[in-house]
């Protein structure tokens, strides 16, 4: 899931530098389909199911489902060519949620690197939080749409230096293990 939020973030990131201007907004539409659908199907299933200890699926299953919400509406809007304002709206109070759970994650220790996740969280909700100012009053403001393209950059980068090294350590600690039902046919003594 983290690296689909990464994933979506240079999505995001490459489309506030570009793709505002793109005279092809459709071609946009897969990118955030994608990235909506896995966030909000996996961020349900962890909100439902609790699969992590404690807090970690509240800051983690709660703003992948509102991620995931928003990605999912951004890829219909811009593929029906609709005004993107009102999902920007609800962007603000998204980005709002993400900024409290960083300034928690850090403030309570929460994670291995707290410090590295809260600022995740809290770029990743500063990019919901100033989506309808940008797009209401600095669409056409390069140097500004740029600024934020690279904040949402600097947030893409955060995850992928958490999410990548992860990557090696699951593989690593789950190297011997089998599910109970792996269909091995274990002899009897």
């Amino acid at each position: 899931m983290l690296l689909n939020t990464m994933a979506g973030y240079a999505i995001l990131a490459a489309y506030v530098i570009k793709g505002l201007d793109d005279s092809d907004q459709k071609r946009w539409a897969p990118g955030f389909g994608i990235v909506g659908f896995i966030a909000l199907l996996f961020g349900s299933m962890m909100v439902t199911t609790w699969p992590l200890p404690g807090p970690y699926n509240i800051a983690y299953g709660e703003t992948s489902v509102l991620f995931g919400a928003i990605f999912l509406a951004t890829a219909i809007a811009i593929g029906f060519g609709w005004n993107l304002s009102i999902i920007a709206s609800y962007a603000f109070f998204a980005g709002a949620a993400a900024i409290v759970i960083g300034v928690g994650i850090i403030k309570l220790k929460l994670t291995l690197e707290p410090t590295m996740s809260g600022v995740g969280f809290i770029l990743s909700g500063l990019g919901g939080v100033f989506a309808a100012p940008a797009l209401a009053f600095f669409r056409n403001n390069k140097p500004i749409r740029w600024l934020g393209g690279l904040m949402l950059v600097a947030a893409a980068l955060i995850w992928a230096s958490i999410v990548y090294p992860e990557y090696f350590g699951h593989l690593q600690a789950f190297q011997k293990w089998m599910p109970s039902t792996s269909g091995a046919i274990v002899p009897r003594k």
